[in-house]
């Protein structure tokens, strides 16, 4: 019987995981460079977690099931939530600011399209006990920062702060489950139309509709900010992009402020951000975070909390389509005994050559010569021939790429070829 893999999970060859690592390692290097250090969480969570953070709905999209305790349990669908609860029970007694990163596979049962998977990998990071303007300017500066690193140079920020619409909808009588409800439409826009949005809006008077409408139509650098106050009236918000925007600079982002970047979840409380790649067509989100408040629903004091989640997946269909993945780290040194009787001497040369910290592989088919036609197919560099001269204490030594041969001291092989 064969089996095939389950719909919307991948098999990854060497080359695709070598590449993945070497993505995965430029981004961790950002992370670390900024002061975040790694955590991790465990891959399956109490189904309780989820529900409480985004609402009975969930569980359509989760991959739920009862343990052998009879027990809800699901495999985690996002990392935020799992690290918040990892917070919560650990760590509210650590020192302020804390700064934590991690990387791991998620899972949600939806259907699978180009670069979304049911199994999938994400980047994140937290920034624990400070909401102020620097602050999530860093946080902002880190997710495009580590989307550069990867390789990415079409990576798009879109900032917006919720305490814009949220003031338009209290001044207006807007009842708070209301707001929700069209922050969740206005969040997905480009989805369900404007004509939809408009009609839920309408129902708060044609004046209103046409005013959040112009605002959510706002998009552009600091010349928006202005507009955006006067339609709004929510100054202290507009004044918290402002700052944002400054500290930007210091990290190279020139962002675009975009008020239709919403939110329809009351756990974020301010700034909210995205950045797009549009080498991806219509799903070109690689990144989404904001500012929220999560730990208190948990069952621990409120802290302030900024982070974010890069689809590291996305960020490699992105890499493929701008032609930006990385190179492969091609070149390890062959180890080729010629006759039987020269087996044992070229397996004590490759392990003293693996010792020596060199890349280092051997002919294990017995093919003789012949293995020098899949040293080439491996990426191979250097072919070390044993043969007779080894009685002199000389190996042959073949450049792979120039076909040129030269006899080394064995007792200096490992220094040569390094």
């Amino acid at each position: 019987m064969e089996f095939s893999r389950p719909r919307g999970t991948r098999d990854f060859l060497p080359d695709d995981m070598e590449r993945r690592r070497i993505v995965e390692s430029r981004m961790r290097g950002t992370f670390e460079s900024y002061g975040y250090r790694e955590i991790a969480t465990p891959t399956f969570e109490h189904l309780e977690l989820f529900i409480e953070r985004s609402g009975e709905g969930i569980k359509k999209e989760l991959y739920n099931f009862k343990d052998k305790g009879d027990r809800d349990v699901t495999l985690r669908p996002e990392l935020t939530a799992p690290v918040m609860r990892f917070y919560v029970s650990d760590m509210q007694r650590m020192p302020k600011p804390i700064k934590l990163y991690y990387f791991g596979n998620c899972f949600r049962y939806e259907e699978p399209q180009s670069g979304r998977y049911r199994e999938f990998w994400q980047f994140g990071c937290e920034l624990l006990g400070t909401d102020n303007s620097e602050g999530e300017a860093e946080i902002i500066g880190l997710a495009m920062n580590a989307i550069r690193a990867a390789g990415s140079k079409h990576a798009d920020p879109r900032i917006s702060h919720l305490g814009v619409l949220r003031k338009m909808f209290a001044d207006d009588g807007v009842p708070h489950e209301e707001q929700r409800t069209l922050m969740r439409l206005i969040d997905k826009m480009d989805k369900v139309g404007e004509e939809t949005v408009r009609t839920e809006l309408e129902k708060y008077g044609e004046g209103f509709a046409v005013k959040v409408l112009d605002l959510v139509a706002l998009s552009g650098g600091v010349e928006t900010l202005d507009r955006a106050e006067a339609l709004s009236g929510a100054k202290d918000a507009v004044s918290k992009l402002r700052e944002i925007g400054h500290y930007l600079e210091f990290y190279g982002v020139k962002p675009t402020f975009d008020f239709s970047v919403a939110r329809g979840l009351d756990y974020y409380t301010g700034m909210v951000f995205e950045i797009y790649n549009d080498m991806l067509g219509a799903e070109k989100q690689v990144c989404g975070g904001g500012t929220y408040a999560l730990a208190e629903l948990f069952g621990g004091q409120p802290v302030s909390s900024t982070g974010f989640a890069i689809g590291f997946d996305r960020i490699l269909v992105a890499l493929e389509k701008e032609e930006a993945l990385p190179e492969l780290k091609k070149g390890c040194v062959f180890v080729v005994p010629i006759e039987e009787k020269r087996r044992s001497k070229a397996m004590e040369i490759v392990a003293k050559l693996r010792a020596s910290g060199i890349k280092a592989d051997v002919d294990l088919m017995r093919r003789g010569l012949k293995s020098l036609k899949y040293a080439d197919v491996i990426g191979a560099s250097k072919a070390l021939i044993i043969g007779d001269e080894i009685e002199q204490g000389k190996i042959t030594v073949k450049d792979l790429k120039t076909g040129e041969q030269k006899q080394v001291e064995e007792a200096q092989i490992a220094e040569y070829v390094k």
